[in-house]
C-alpha cells in the first residue's frame, strides 16, 4: 500500500461535541461531487493509513473526505479492556459521527454537497447507526471489514444504499456479512475480495476496496443527488 500523493491539502478542524472536542482534517478537491466522513475501528484514528488510502483514492475522484477522532486516546485504552466495553462504544461513536455530519452541513467548504459514510471495522457500525438518525441526509454507506453485527438490530431500518467489503480470508467477518445481508431492506451489495485478509494488506486489495467504493459512491450518492 503506497499513498496516492504526498500534497494533497488537509485542513485541521475541530468538531464540538457532548464529552470532548472532536479533532479531524478535511480534504476538498476542486469542484467537489460530495463529501465522505470517515469511521474508523477501535483501536485506530483519522491517520488510519488504510482509511487514508481510499480517501486519497476518492479525492482523486472528486470527492471531499472528513476524517475524525471518534474517541479520546483515554477512551480508547478503555474499550481494550473487555470485547462487552467495546460494544457500549458503539453508541458513542456514532453520536459522533452525528456530531461530524452536523457539522458538515454547517462548513461552507461542505455544506452543498451529499453526504455518505466510509465505515471500517466497528466504524462501520457507528456508520450504520449514525444513518438511521439522519435517513433523508446520508446518501450511501460503504463498509470495510465491518461489524453489522454490533448493530444487528436496527439493520432492517437502515435506508441508504450499503455496500459491504470483506476479504476472502476473512472468514468470520464474511460470515457476519452475509448475515447482515439476510437483514438489510434497502439497496445492498456483498462484495468479498478474492485472497484478501481483514485488514486488506495484500497487493492490490486496498485499491480494489478504494475502487469499489468509488464506484457505490458515484452510483448512488452522486447520481441520485443530480
Amino acid at each position: 500500500m503506497t499513498a496516492q500523493t504526498a500534497d494533497i491539502p488537509r485542513r485541521d478542524i475541530i468538531i464540538p461535541s457532548l464529552k470532548a472536542d472532536i479533532k479531524g482534517d478535511l480534504t476538498v478537491p476542486d469542484n467537489p461531487k460530495g463529501v465522505i466522513i470517515f469511521a474508523h475501528g477501535i483501536g485506530s484514528d483519522r491517520k488510519s493509513p488504510r482509511n487514508r488510502y481510499v480517501a486519497e483514492m476518492l479525492f482523486h475522484a472528486g470527492f471531499a473526505g472528513l476524517l475524525i477522532d471518534l474517541y479520546s486516546e483515554q477512551e480508547a485504552a478503555m474499550g481494550q479492556l473487555s470485547q462487552k466495553m467495546r460494544g457500549d462504544f458503539i453508541p458513542m461513536m456514532a453520536g459522533r459521527l452525528n456530531a461530524a455530519t452536523e457539522w458538515a452541513l454547517r462548513d461552507d467548504r461542505t455544506a452543498h454537497l451529499p453526504i455518505g459514510y466510509y465505515g471500517a471495522s466497528a466504524g462501520a457500525a457507528a456508520a450504520l447507526a449514525a444513518a438511521l438518525q439522519r435517513p433523508q441526509i446520508i446518501g450511501a454507506i460503504v463498509c470495510r471489514g465491518g461489524r453489522p453485527d454490533l448493530v444487528g438490530r436496527i439493520l432492517p431500518d437502515v435506508q441508504p444504499p450499503t455496500l459491504l467489503i470483506v476479504g476472502e480470508q476473512d472468514s468470520s467477518t464474511v460470515h457476519l456479512n452475509r448475515h447482515a445481508m439476510e437483514k438489510l431492506k434497502t439497496e445492498k451489495q456483498l462484495v468479498i475480495v478474492p485472497g484478501a485478509s481483514h485488514l486488506f494488506e495484500e497487493p492490490g486489495a486496498l485499491e480494489e476496496v478504494g475502487t469499489l467504493a468509488k464506484s457505490w459512491f458515484q452510483e448512488h450518492l452522486v447520481a441520485d443527488m443530480t
